[in-house]
């Protein structure tokens, strides 16, 4: 019987055309991607990176990097990775419990280089591949991997873009299960270090990981194809207690990305806060609520997600993206939350320091969630005059039951680019849109100075 990377590999390679519907929402996350990878390029993390490898970065390295110069194929994935993830603007994927393009996007674009020419439809067709292996792993040992406490993006993402790194490279099915097989050995990442700057860095090995992991592969080096389900893989080290495995993974006619789609961020922090944020701005909206009306609200959430948030009285602008507290009461004070509102001058604003305390957070029972793949996030507000508002959320803003317009992707990405102190315009918006149509991606001139240091 075939092993599962095998079946992952068999099902990549034997799924040759996409709707105009698939190509249309690997472009739209390609776009998102690389606007939070520009918007990144300033953090602190992916300026360490920097000085960290400052020696191996120059202007004639095979790959680009969004901070300018160019490097290896593996340290530029690590660092354009890095960027991508560092303000927690990317987007969500669930049936992988990742980051999936923060990943997918950064690692492809590393082995572009110039001797291995490839359109933008070659392009997004990788992303897809490697898109719809993630959610092939993560199949097998999620959500029970994920509530364990591993960073599925630095586990689960790395390899399911190793399968998308090498069909870009072209790869066999041989050497593309064996790309797995190699990122599966690589795979690591708490997510007890949430809040700190080593978690954007799991997105950034994740894609060296991806980039290095498939380069391997195609020069001979292999691991056991059943290393996801066999003693002592994956799935026996890292499922956890109720991983349910892979004897009921089938592939649909359809792409994961129609049926599922990836969620985009609407909100510059951690995903675990998005529903609760969207329910208090509809309950805002509908009732017209001030801050001295408000006497309390509570917020309830899944159980991983009050593990994410683990920061009430945040110290600095990477703990406030994983505090309830900071981000619903900034949300609600101003209505929005931008990328301006988590830098150390904002996050010690007195009103909001002030509207904190008002807020709780308490999570489902273990009992509520099990055999639930996903359970509403729900915001009780207590009015001072005693009455009692709810809301639920069981989707964010972003997701395919609830999508962002074009306009409103466009309104993120150039803000991304203002952020990242680059200069923004619905032109640039609109060239990446027709990525798909880029004939030779790897010497397009105005496709690479729109993501490195072009200006």
């Amino acid at each position: 019987m075939a092993t599962i990377l095998r079946k992952i590999a068999e099902q990549i390679l034997s799924r040759t055309t996409f709707s105009r519907l698939a190509m249309d929402r690997a472009r739209d996350a390609v776009v998102d991607t690389i606007g939070c990878m520009i918007a990144g390029r300033g953090d602190e993390s992916v300026a360490a990176l920097a000085r960290a490898f400052n020696g191996e970065i120059a202007g004639s390295g095979e790959a680009r990097l969004v901070t300018g110069g160019s490097a290896s194929p593996s340290l530029a994935a690590l660092i354009n990775a890095t960027a991508a993830h560092a303000l927690d603007f990317d987007d969500n994927f669930h049936p992988a419990r990742a980051h999936a393009s923060a990943v997918l996007v950064p690692a492809l674009l590393a082995v572009l280089t110039s001797g291995r020419a490839k359109s933008g439809r070659r392009f997004l067709e990788a992303y897809l591949a490697g898109l719809e292996a993630q959610a092939a792993v993560g199949f097998g040992v999620n959500p029970s991997h994920y509530n364990r406490g591993w960073h599925a993006t630095a586990t689960v993402g790395s390899i399911g873009a190793a399968a998308g790194v090498a069909q870009l490279l072209g790869a066999d099915e041989k050497s593309l299960a064996a790309a797995m097989s190699l990122a599966t050995s690589f795979a690591c990442g708490p997510k007890g270090q949430f809040g700190t700057t080593a978690k954007p860095l799991h997105a950034g090995i994740a894609a060296r990981n991806a980039v290095d992991a498939a380069r391997m592969a195609l020069a001979g080096i292999s691991g056991r194809l059943d290393i996801l389900e066999r003693p002592q893989g994956f799935l026996d080290l890292f499922g956890g207690d109720e991983a349910k495995g892979w004897d009921g993974l089938t592939f649909e006619e359809q792409h994961i990305i129609e049926s599922r789609g990836v969620v985009t961020k609407r909100h510059p922090c951690c995903a675990s806060t998005h529903r609760a944020i969207d329910a208090l701005l509809d309950l805002k909206q509908e009732h017209g609520l001030l801050t001295g009306d408000i006497a309390g609200i509570e917020t309830k959430v899944g159980i991983s997600a009050a593990r994410n948030l683990a920061y009430p009285n945040p110290a600095d602008e990477m703990q406030a993206r994983f505090s309830m507290q900071y981000c619903l009461a900034t949300a609600f004070l101003k209505g929005s939350l931008s990328l301006s509102d988590f830098t150390r001058q904002e996050i010690e604003r007195p009103e909001i320091r002030e509207f904190m305390p008002r807020i709780e957070m308490q999570s489902y029972s273990a009992d509520e969630e099990k055999g639930v793949e996903r359970l509403p996030h729900v915001v009780t507000v207590t009015m001072r005059d005693g009455r009692i508002l709810n809301k639920s959320r069981l989707h964010a803003k972003g997701s395919l039951e609830a999508p962002m317009s074009v306009h409103e992707r466009e309104v993120k990405f150039i803000d991304c680019l203002h952020w990242g102190n680059r200069n923004g315009s619905g032109a640039s918006f609109l060239q990446l849109r027709h990525l798909a149509y880029i004939e030779n991606l790897t010497s397009d001139n105005a496709f690479w100075n729109l993501i490195s240091d072009g200006d």
